[in-house]
């Protein structure tokens, strides 16, 4: 064996050491994301305006169209507007909602959540949190 190829394979030994840990740890089942503030969520007692007259907001006028902002899902049901966290609570991934299928799906471990943020299917068992939603013009506010 040569210098080249030991200096190969110490490489990616260290490379293994480092990254298999941390792959492991994303999908334990010891790890587990209680819907409370880690980082995540955004601190509450504040608020979030959405100026709906803006381009990057105009597609929340439209029924069944959604964005994340600052970790919250926003989401024209058709009957209101809605405000979860878009955080899962199984393990903490983003969420999206799907509008054919009028529900929000992890895309990390397949759990889904109805537009009230309950669970219809897991692994998650924590419902998403819910913000309060108002309106006044243009203006949306969600209070955290």
């Amino acid at each position: 064996m040569n210098r080249r190829e030991v200096i190969h394979k110490f490489l990616l030994g260290g490379t293994v050491l480092v990254l298999v840990p941390s792959v492991l740890k994303s999908c334990s089942k010891g790890t587990t994301n209680s819907g409370t503030n880690q980082g995540n969520n955004p601190p509450t007692g504040t608020s979030i305006d959405l100026d709906l007259s803006l381009a990057e907001n105009t597609a929340l006028k439209t029924i069944g169209n959604s964005k994340i902002v600052q970790n919250i899902l926003i989401i024209n049901t058709g009957t209101k507007i809605v405000a979860l966290s878009a955080i899962c609570t199984h393990q903490g991934c983003t969420v999206g909602y799907y509008s054919g299928a009028g529900d929000i799906e992890c895309p990390c471990h397949g759990s889904v959540f109805s537009t009230t943020g309950s669970v219809i299917k897991g692994p998650a068992f924590s419902p998403l949190h819910s913000y309060p939603v108002s309106q006044t013009g243009n203006i949306l506010t969600i209070t955290l």
